[in-house]
């Protein structure tokens, strides 16, 4: 049973920033250079992919009709 609801968009952009992080750890670890420029397109180019992704995963899930949180606490009006 999963814990959490699986988000892809904070995946893709976990995966993109890691990819960044990895160029710029190798340019530390003088394995090769990287431009100072280079990460920037990289880092943008995934937030904009991980948006999308996100954007049509919640599409998919409101098409679905799965709802957002598996429980939701009752109102106080409802004891009422």
């Amino acid at each position: 049973m999963l814990r959490h609801e699986f988000q892809p968009g904070r995946l893709v952009a976990g995966a993109f920033l890691t990819i960044a992080g990895i160029a710029y750890a190798g340019d530390a670890g003088d394995a090769w250079e990287t431009p100072w420029f280079a990460v920037i397109p990289l880092v943008i180019g995934g937030l904009f992919l991980a948006g999308v992704t996100a954007l049509v995963t919640r599409a998919i899930r409101r098409r679905r009709g799965t709802p957002r949180a598996p429980h939701t606490p009752p109102s106080p009006d409802a004891h009422t």
